[in-house]
């Protein structure tokens, strides 16, 4: 939801509730547009998130956990210098403008500060600004004279809040029963336009509630009612928005709009923190599957010149053969292919400076070398179609992904082919082992890798008569149904084949052959990449691909 003034003032107000009488811990600033005040409260220990980028400028509390940036930039030093330790006394919103003041307590031995941090949540005029009696100590966002702005942004300048909405406020009652007697039209638009502190999806939900009976005096009961149904609502499955007041549509309802907010964005965070981590292993992983492949086009490019090699082995034969009927000096001669049924005749090139005993030499000593290269390599071919099918599998598990979780795995597999450098420097920290995917299905445990080092594992912890299951044709997640000395029915073994198709290469295929075998007939060859198996005594399934209401889904 835009932060309009409506819904920033129940967050203010909720803020407040939730902060006041509380202490400033440690402040950190992650990047240029956010702020974190850890705030100890008689509740416990706060996290409030103060985001002030264009499109998702907030103020809310969360419990991500982000890496804290070994310098800080300048604002946040001037924030920790003037209010580590400060109480916070107030947080409240000013009117029916997106702007929210922060009143805290700077009390130290030696003096009795009064400070006010002001946050202002309008897009991409987002700013943070701290000021003591009226001067401005600092702001995350300066702006000076001359910049081509109505306000000065300075330190040492006097504070000005922003030049207020030229609209109807929504408790003049009489003034909006006058605008209204004009209203026409789109009455969403009529409303944002309108009426103060409320953007259009606020609007959209006032007509929404009210249909054609919208009017004056119900914008007004909406806005300054006092009463909320906070939610998060969803489209398509995934969160999409949060409300104060929804009633329509899929949604979740929460107590607060506080924690409806913080839902939803660290929703966002997750969603986002995941896009980029798994376009961080895409990246990485593609430049070693480009220099593979291209490795293998000279491979193929060498392979293609050792094909004439039994032909070059013939040519020496066949000076050999007719070595007397070669006179010296000559430059070619014509010979009959003995190797051919029909008797052809061949045309051989020599070397005239040779003699003919030395150019049968020559094209022995070219057929053994390109007999070296063919069986150099059809070595490396392999060892390089082997690679190419290892990456391929890594590929499908990051294109599989669905949380954050499923790549952390993927992540320690690529930087242990040296594919990926490690973030940081400094003390290594043992990843955390991610649980297989689990699902039930008619009272049997169906369990899922998520990348080729949880297959590995999965098939250790796998039983000797337990079913597992992989693509055919298409790299999958190992598939495991724990049996327990019982026989899965037909339907179990085809929901786990359903399972295992939409985890795999062919998830956007209609119908995905799977082989399934009991576990003690698949194998792990010695020192194989991590995921690779050989498997005997198997039958084969066609399972459309389902991901049966996966429980590694984050929707909040």
């Amino acid at each position: 939801m835009p932060q309009d003034a409506f819904t920033i003032g129940y967050v203010a107000a909720e803020l407040d509730k939730k902060l006041a009488g509380g202490k400033i811990s440690k402040i950190v600033q992650y990047d240029r547009d956010s702020l974190t005040f850890i705030i100890y409260t008689r509740g416990g220990t706060v996290k409030l998130d103060i985001c002030l980028s264009a499109r998702a400028c907030r103020m809310s509390l969360t419990e991500d956990d982000r890496p804290v940036p070994q310098t800080a930039p300048a604002f946040c030093m001037l924030l920790r210098k003037h209010l580590a330790n400060a109480g916070i006394e107030k947080i409240s919103a000013d009117g029916f403008e997106r702007v929210v003041a922060v009143d805290l307590d700077c009390t130290s031995e030696f003096e009795n500060l009064k400070m006010r941090l002001y946050v202002e949540l309008m897009g991409k005029y987002s700013n943070a600004v701290l000021v003591q009696k009226g001067i401005i100590l600092g702001a995350l966002k300066t702006a000076a004279i001359g910049e081509n702005t109505k306000r000065v942004l300075f330190p040492g300048a006097k504070y000005l809040l922003p030049e207020p909405q030229d609209k109807i406020p929504p408790d003049d009652l009489p003034a909006l029963e006058e605008a209204f007697k004009y209203a026409a039209g789109d009455m969403a638009a009529f409303i944002a336009n309108t009426v103060k502190g409320v953007a259009y999806s606020t609007a959209l939900d006032m007509v929404e509630t009210y249909g054609e009976k919208i009017s004056a005096k119900n914008v007004n009961r909406y806005i300054c009612g006092g009463q909320s149904n906070p939610c998060v609502t969803f489209l398509n499955g995934e969160p999409n928005d949060f409300k104060v007041k929804c009633a329509f549509g899929e949604r979740r309802e929460y107590p607060t709009v506080l924690e409806a907010q913080t839902a939803y964005y660290d929703y966002l965070y997750k969603k986002q923190t995941f896009t980029a981590a798994q376009k961080r292993l895409q990246s990485a992983l593609a430049s070693a599957v480009k220099k593979t492949e291209k490795r293998l086009q000279i491979i193929h490019s060498k392979l293609s010149e050792c094909l004439g090699a039994e032909e070059i082995r013939l040519k020496g034969e066949l000076i050999t053969a007719y070595i007397y009927a070669i006179p010296r000096g000559a430059d070619s001669f014509e010979a009959v292919n003995y190797y051919d049924e029909k008797g052809g005749k061949i045309k051989i090139e020599l070397d005239k400076t040779l003699t003919p005993a030395q150019n049968a030499q020559r094209y022995f000593k070219k057929y053994a070398k390109l007999k070296r290269t063919q069986e150099s390599v059809t070595a490396q071919k392999a060892d390089a179609d082997e690679k190419l099918d290892y990456l391929k599998s890594i590929e499908a598990h990051i294109c599989a992904a669905e949380q954050l979780s499923d790549l952390e795995e993927t992540a320690e597999e690529l930087k242990g082919l040296g594919l990926l450098k490690e973030e940081n420097r400094g003390k290594k920290q043992k990843p955390k082992i991610t649980p297989f995917r689990e699902f039930e299905i008619e009272g049997y445990r169906v369990l899922a890798g998520r990348n080729n080092i949880q297959n590995d594992r999965l098939l250790k912890a796998a039983g000797a008569n337990d079913i597992w299951l992989h693509t055919q044709g298409y790299h999958s997640a190992h598939v495991v149904i724990v049996c327990g000395g019982t026989e899965p029915p037909d339907s179990v073994i085809a929901a786990a084949a359903e399972i295992c198709a939409y985890y795999s290469g062919g998830r956007g295929g209609t119908k995905v052959p799977v082989d399934y075998t009991r576990r003690k007939f698949v194998k792990k060859p010695p020192a194989s990449n991590a995921g690779f198996v050989i498997y005997s005594e198997y039958k084969t399934a066609l399972a459309k691909p389902d991901g049966h209401q996966r429980e590694n889904r984050e929707n909040l």
